[in-house]
């Protein structure tokens, strides 16, 4: 089952592929171009992750059975 335990572990796989993006980034001109790129996507990529994870971890809207009848959906 999902836990919120995984929200911490995609925050410590992106800070880990961020250093690795600083300190592997080739050489040149474009050092800062290489860096800033590649850590803005990670970072992008893990908060669009996270908020679609967190919104189907504690839904807002409760989801309802459609095949229930009138009079069986009143008891619950």
């Amino acid at each position: 089952m999902a836990t919120g335990v995984s929200i911490f572990i995609g925050l410590a796989v992106v800070v880990i592929m961020s250093l690795l993006a600083w300190f592997l980034s080739p050489k040149g001109e474009t050092q800062t171009i290489w860096r800033s790129s590649l850590i803005l996507a990670f970072a992008s990529c893990y908060l669009m992750w996270a908020i679609t994870f967190l919104a189907q971890l504690h839904p807002l809207i409760v989801p309802r059975r459609g095949d229930l009848t009138e009079h069986a959906a009143h008891e619950n």
